[in-house]
């Protein structure tokens, strides 16, 4: 889920977008798939949206889900401050987001922490671009094409995102990694993480 910090904010920025397309709450309800009472919920800051709802109104309204979280439309510089971070959770993965919200934005990058025998390798995937991933805190197990490699603390990372790829935490202790990829705009990396995981 979201962090509750972020919900008013993300909720006024839906409701810019809908009404800027002359969308009722319930045509947009329609498309998305969501109740009205869930998106009105939502826009007023009452509820904190998960990851898939986020991503079935942005795709409903033909924005990227990132656009939620811009404030000013020729924003060339996002400040994250810790406490106001993008935040999201689920099954043994926390999500921070370390810089989202630029406009046409590139670059997606996450610190994420996972806890032990939590990892994606049941269903490898892959997406454009190229990925990096750092190790800042136990061990992590990649899986690059044919290729395998373990990841401690200051070890690094940097592939081809369309090869098949995927990791596994198989220590007894969790491991945080940063990493940064670029955006995949049909499908940004917690719905990836948290629905292929």
């Amino acid at each position: 889920m979201i962090e509750d910090t972020t919900a008013p904010r993300v909720g006024q920025a839906i409701r810019f977008l809908r009404e800027g397309k002359n969308l009722s709450l319930r045509e947009l309800s329609r498309s998305s798939s969501l109740s009205v009472n869930a998106i009105s919920k939502i826009e007023r800051g009452d509820n904190s949206p998960t990851v898939a709802s986020l991503h079935k109104i942005a795709s409903s309204l033909g924005v990227h889900i990132t656009d939620f979280f811009t404030e000013r439309p020729n924003q060339t510089t996002i400040f994250t401050p810790r406490h106001n971070a993008l935040r999201i959770q689920g099954d043994g993965l926390q999500i921070s987001g370390l810089g989202n919200g630029m406009p046409n934005q590139k670059l997606e990058p996450y610190r994420i922490t996972i806890e032990p025998g939590v990892g994606t390798t049941t269903e490898p995937f892959s997406h454009s671009g190229e990925e990096f991933v750092h190790c800042l805190e136990g061990e992590l197990i990649y899986h690059v094409g044919n290729e395998q490699y373990k990841l401690r603390p200051g070890d690094s990372l940097l592939y081809k995102a369309s090869q098949l790829h995927s990791w596994e935490n198989k220590s007894q202790q969790k491991a945080t990694i940063i990493t940064v990829f670029e955006i995949d705009q049909t499908q940004p990396l917690p719905h990836r993480l948290l629905h292929e995981g």
